[in-house]
């Protein structure tokens, strides 16, 4: 080849590359490259594109260009807006980069314009290659929808392979980088060889393309978009041999490393995680494995959070949030106490018994702000599978850890407080017996190793602070109740609703129904009034649900009549709330033969029972009526018993029992009542009715009763003593071995009340009859 070397205008071209005999057209923007082309225009139209290594650099040097560029005449050029110049090009020949030279006018290079020089081919060997190429441009054409049929037609026409090739390279939809490719390629023979290794490859290219979308295709449905671009993305991997499980194991190894947990556990993560590599991604179980180990990843472990030991601190934050539940506070006090001495040692596992809405599941939440603890509370209420508690077994399909496991993934760290709601509400089937789950869990001695079925490594649940709720402690089994301890919560007296109610539930209802201080005003007698008259409970729950009503009707009155405030007065509750719903059975007015006041506990508080007997001519037959339990009714005819083996001491004819009926009744017969504790009361009826002799109207009784007139202890005495208050008693007779109890009751609820401690019959009639 021969160079001739000469001087003309350049412009850097970006991602573009422009091939002898080709038509292009395409924008400029930069100024240089613009003035470049007016120059060009003004002198021979003649211009130099030369293309840039990277597509991305403003003003290249010499060293960021390709050497070969094309020399092209400029056919057309057009202003559009914003500046920019569309200009269409013809390419002519090859040039190869001498020079170049960036001033503030434009760019101008000195360049060598290549001769070719005959390549000495036979036409038989032309013809054959010219053929060749035909082959590969019609299997291109084939795979490559792209490339045009009429484009096809016009190369195949064409039987000069000087012709074929230089057509071919101009027309094909190449990458700019086989152009410049080609470009740089020496000779026909360069060229042509060039241009057909670009060709195979693009075919092999396209054909696994079009494998892999048909592999898709098969697969998944062709309306479903985002699904097709997945399984595209899983297609290109698997082909490709690079999919993420690699890093995602890695992944979990670091993680594994930097848990808080025992060399145990680590080495269990990464020997789960070593196993999902070898299952691979399109493995069924691999999705079980997954789970598995992110569920390991996120339990706490060794991870605690440190308490707070201020006793001044929890004894203001429990003195905010409740008011009495004085025992369950001094508890927690001394719990306290001790860890802020000892600094460890195991938590203390209480149960707090008592009537519903008494408090007990928010007290526990109290404690945990108090010791700033995480808080989780478990709802055992129905619970009766025992893998609710330890977990089910990996082996089957869908399972998952027991409630603890998640309630200590939930709360990050393994010292939590945990509310072990309603565990008196669980059962036992054929899957296991809940409760016997719990034994292992609420025992100090063993939980320190708990297993749970799903996680298969020791948990240490020593340092969780347990609190469990129960309203009744009969159906809870007694080797679990040996494993925590018992806190009774009583009910309420008036008084520790009416506090209650102004210092907690009239704010909380007030801000639940978007009313501020001040438009509310409930006064003193209203409260009292709704806490006697409308609510009939041991705890607070229908008092909040009534205060609410009223914060109700106020907001209504608010909006409707643009009214300020509203105040709630006794005599406006009829009003707004309707009739009273309850109303407390005095005391009878006079005292009377075979009446005599009991006393009961019931879910919702204490009441009182007025037992009446008559007695009437007949065979000697014995009624109970007023929906008896079995053992209410053994306790009339243990007390029946009694009363006859004292006959001759009252003077009874000893045929009357054989002539009489007696008839035993206790009203509200639609309540079902049972229990051992009216016995000293249906004794009392009995030997009323059948001597005569009148039993005082102001004296109320509880008390289990022995076929030898001996007097039993009975439970429930705080809320039997706050019934017989509100009833006016001014005499309560209480069993001498409940003395302990009654001196741990409030002065509040004794004061006003006579309480005589009685050991027999003898100490109960001499107190009741009317001598």
């Amino acid at each position: 080849m021969e160079d001739k070397r000469t001087r003309m205008p350049a412009i850097p071209l970006r991602a573009l590359t422009v091939l002898p005999e080709m038509v292009a057209t395409f924008d400029i923007s930069r100024g240089k490259s613009i003035r470049a082309v007016e120059a060009a225009m003004d002198h021979d139209q003649l211009i130099c594109l030369v293309t840039q290594r990277n597509p991305e650099e403003n003003n290249p040097r010499m060293d960021g260009l390709y050497e070969t560029g094309v020399i092209a005449r400029i056919r057309n050029v057009a202003k559009l807006p914003k500046g920019l110049v569309r200009v269409m090009i013809e390419g002519r020949s090859r040039a190869r980069l001498l020079e170049w030279e960036d001033d503030d006018e434009y760019i101008e290079c000195e360049i060598a314009l290549a001769e070719e020089k005959p390549h000495g081919l036979d036409p038989l060997t032309m013809t054959a290659m010219a053929r060749a190429l035909h082959d590969l441009l019609q299997r291109y054409a084939q795979i490559n929808q792209k490339f045009g049929k009429d484009a096809l037609r016009a190369l195949l026409e064409l039987d000069a392979l000087e012709d074929l090739v230089a057509q071919s390279c101009a027309r094909l939809p190449l990458y700019y980088k086989d152009r410049q490719r080609l470009l740089e390629a020496d000779g026909l023979l360069g060229r042509y060889d060039t241009l057909c290794t670009i060709l195979a490859n693009e075919i092999e290219i396209m054909q696994v393309r079009n494998e892999i979308q048909q592999k898709v295709k098969e697969r998944v449905d062709k309306n479903q978009k985002e699904y097709i671009l997945r399984e595209q993305i899983k297609v290109i991997q698997q082909e490709l041999g690079e999919d993420t499980l690699a890093g995602e194991v890695e992944r979990y190894k670091k993680e594994a490393d930097a848990l808080t947990a025992s060399d145990e556990v680590k080495q269990k993560i990464k020997k789960e995680a070593d196993r999902l590599r070898g299952l691979g991604m399109n493995n069924a179980e691999s999705s079980v494995v997954r789970g598995y180990i992110e569920t390991l990843l996120e339990l706490p472990w060794d991870k605690a959070s440190e308490d707070n030991h201020d006793l001044k601190n929890a004894a203001r934050v429990l003195a905010e949030d409740h008011y009495g539940l004085e025992k369950v506070k001094e508890r927690v006090l001394d719990f306290l106490a001790v860890r802020a001495l000892k600094r460890g040692g195991d938590s203390p596992i209480l149960c707090l018994v008592g009537p519903p809405g008494t408090g007990k599941t928010s007290i526990a939440r109290s404690i945990a702000r108090a010791l700033d603890k995480k808080y989780v509370r478990i709802s055992l209420g129905g619970v009766r599978d025992e893998a609710e508690i330890r977990g089910h077994r990996r082996t089957y399909i869908g399972a998952m850890p027991g409630r603890l496991a998640n309630g200590l993934r939930q709360a990050g760290v393994k010292n939590p407080l945990m509310l072990l709601d309603e565990i008196d509400k669980v059962s036992s089937d054929y899957k296991g017996d809940t409760s016997a789950a719990l034994l292992e869990v609420l025992d100090s001695e063993q939980n320190c190793k708990f297993r749970d079925h799903y996680v298969e490594l020791p948990i240490d649940l020593s340092e969780v602070l347990f609190i469990a709720t129960a309203n009744d402690l009969h159906t809870v089994p007694q080797p679990l109740k040996d494993r925590m301890e018992i806190i009774e919560v009583t009910s309420y007296t008036a008084n520790e609703k009416y506090h209650i109610a102004r210092e907690h539930l009239v704010k909380k209802q007030l801000e639940r129904n978007g009313l501020k201080k001040g438009e509310l005003t409930i006064t003193k007698g209203a409260l009292a009034a709704l806490i006697d008259g409308y609510t009939k409970e041991a705890g607070v729950r229908q008092l909040e649900r009534r205060i609410g009503e009223l914060c109700r009707k106020a907001a209504r009155r608010i909006v409707e009549e643009g009214a300020e405030s509203v105040r709630v007065s006794e005599k406006d509750l009829e009003k707004l709330l309707g009739r009273r719903l309850y109303s407390v059975n005095k005391r009878n007015k006079k005292s009377d033969v075979g009446i005599v006041r009991g006393l009961a506990w019931t879910s919702v508080g204490g009441d009182t029972l007025q037992i009446e007997v008559n007695t009437m001519p007949g065979k000697g037959e014995f009624l109970l009526t007023g929906q008896l339990g079995d053992v209410m009714k053994e306790s009339a005819r243990t007390a029946i018993s009694y009363v006859r083996s004292q006959s001759e001491r009252y003077h009874i004819e000893s045929d009357f029992f054989a002539k009489n009926d007696i008839h035993i009744h206790i009203p509200e017969g639609a309540v079902p009542k049972d229990g051992p504790s009216a016995g000293i009361t249906m004794a009392t009826a009995i030997l009323s009715a059948v001597t005569g002799i009148p039993v005082r109207a102001d004296v109320a009784m509880t008390g289990e009763i022995t076929l030898r007139g001996r007097v039993l202890p009975i439970g429930g005495l705080k809320e039997k003593l706050l019934a017989a208050k509100q009833a006016g008693m001014s005499t309560v007779l209480v069993p001498e071995e409940n003395q302990p109890n009654v001196e741990e009751i409030s002065r509040e609820i004794r004061e006003g009340m006579e309480i005589v401690y009685v050991g027999s019959m003898k100490d109960v009639l001499k107190v009741a009859l009317e001598q």
